[in-house]
């Protein structure tokens, strides 16, 4: 059965309402969801391991007698790792070297040394980087299992520094996946329990008597595991609140239109809210990639989930020309920008707004996904704007160091307690007046 995908046209007068009913996400029972949330955090904050046990016994239907039950041994991650075949194993530890590569690139890079400078008065000033003791990495395990998440959370907190990674995962049933197992040893995470939703959320940040609290605690969960992680933000950090995943392709008509249709499957089949969108100037060309799609979805595992996806939150956008098609690019912001183009670059140049950016008609977003090597836990919901992916930086924090000289404080003593006293905070001012000769 064909599909009718929502199709857009830049020309149109009202182009932009149309686009931001579109863009509409609101998730159902946020209110119920995020009361539900409360109630759990309070009840593991005051009942710790007993009430994570209730709670991961009811909802996974496990009947663990205790949350160290829970906890899965390093000779248990090495046997899933061991027990792979050849070909997955190369590939799981390939994908790892690559993550691992890009993100020891990525510390050297991005000021992860920290600095100093000496002034001529020798008051000294500088920034000093320190890695986090100990994160957090929830990894899904409910619809589908993300071996991959495991090596992008854990894989740049190791190369930050990271002292300690407490792994959760939720076993539903008791069934365990051998591959997320299997990740976490090549990973270097130092534990992992099997628990999820918002009792896990509660567990790493108040901690309880086996599970140990956290500073940070990043990775995807479903709207509880969102939910939670609003709600603790404060007593830990936390990366980001993640909406449905979303593609964004700009083609200029020269792709094989096979492989567009293909490239906005890869996110459709994620969720039924996910969302995929393709920009093109070229109106048969857009024929062509709806044929593409009808062709090739029945083929599709998970086509329902496909199709649903594209008839409710999918479009096809005629544009005017590339330029304006950079120009809806940024407005929508999203977390992955296909620019599948002759001369990528030179409209590249134009995005300012995009989680990722995949160039050229090789680069599908579904290498990003798995062993490219930068991060695939990218911003949503138009968060590209003001979000990065998760980095290196986000397992480390910033310390300002101030080393002033004696001849330094005879001038900032001066300028310091002039602005005090216009602020009047006297005891501010006469601590720094102390301080002049």
């Amino acid at each position: 059965m064909s599909i009718q995908i929502r199709k857009l046209d830049s020309t149109d007068p009202d182009f932009n309402a149309q686009l931001r009913a579109v863009l509409a996400f609101e998730a159902s029972e946020d209110d119920a969801i995020d009361r539900a949330a409360a109630r759990i955090l309070a009840d593991v904050r005051a009942r710790g391991d007993a009430a994570v046990l209730e709670y991961t016994n009811q909802f996974d239907h496990l009947a663990a007698d205790s949350v160290a039950a829970l906890e899965i041994g390093h000779d248990e991650l090495q046997t899933a790792l061991n027990q792979l075949s050849p070909a997955r194993r190369s590939a799981l530890q390939t994908a790892a070297d690559r993550v691992r590569a890009y993100h020891a690139r990525q510390k050297q890079e991005c000021g992860s040394a920290g600095f100093t400078y000496i002034e001529a008065d020798g008051t000294v000033l500088g920034q000093k980087v320190t890695p986090l003791d100990r994160v957090g990495i929830y990894v899904p395990g409910g619809k589908a299992a993300y071996p991959s998440s495991v090596l992008m959370n854990a894989i740049p907190a190791k190369v930050a520094g990271v002292q300690e990674i407490i792994m959760v995962v939720p076993t539903p049933g008791g069934v365990k996946n051998e591959l997320v197992l299997a990740a976490a040893s090549i990973a270097g995470v130092d534990r992992v329990f099997t628990v999820g939703g918002a009792q896990a959320v509660g567990a790493l940040a108040y901690g309880t008597a086996t599970i140990p609290a956290v500073d940070k605690i990043v990775g995807p969960g479903n709207a509880y595991v969102a939910a939670a992680k609003r709600r603790v933000f404060g007593t830990v950090g936390i990366d980001m609140i993640a909406g449905p995943s979303e593609i964004l392709i700009i083609c200029d008509g020269t792709t094989d239109p096979d492989w567009i249709a293909m490239d906005l499957f890869s996110q459709a089949e994620h969720d039924e809210l996910a969302q995929s969108i393709l920009l093109c100037p070229n109106a048969d060309y857009i024929a062509q990639v709806e044929a593409a799609i009808n062709r090739q979805l029945d083929a599709m595992p998970r086509k329902e989930v496909i199709r649903t996806s594209l008839i409710n939150r999918g479009a096809m956008i005629k544009v005017r020309d590339m330029d304006e098609a950079c120009g809806i690019a940024n407005l929508i912001a999203a977390e992955h920008l296909e620019i599948s183009a002759e001369n990528p670059q030179h409209w590249a140049d134009k995005i300012r707004h995009a989680g990722a950016i995949f160039l050229g008609r090789f680069s599908s977003e579904s290498l990003g996904d798995y062993c490219a090597g930068p991060n695939h836990v990218l911003p949503t919901s138009r968060t590209a704007r003001f979000s990065s992916p998760l980095g290196v930086y986000d397992f480390q924090k910033r310390s300002s160091i101030i080393h002033v000289s004696e001849a330094g404080a005879q001038t900032l003593g001066k300028i310091a307690a002039e602005l005090a006293y216009g602020e009047g905070l006297q005891a501010h001012a006469r601590s720094a007046e102390y301080r002049l000769k």
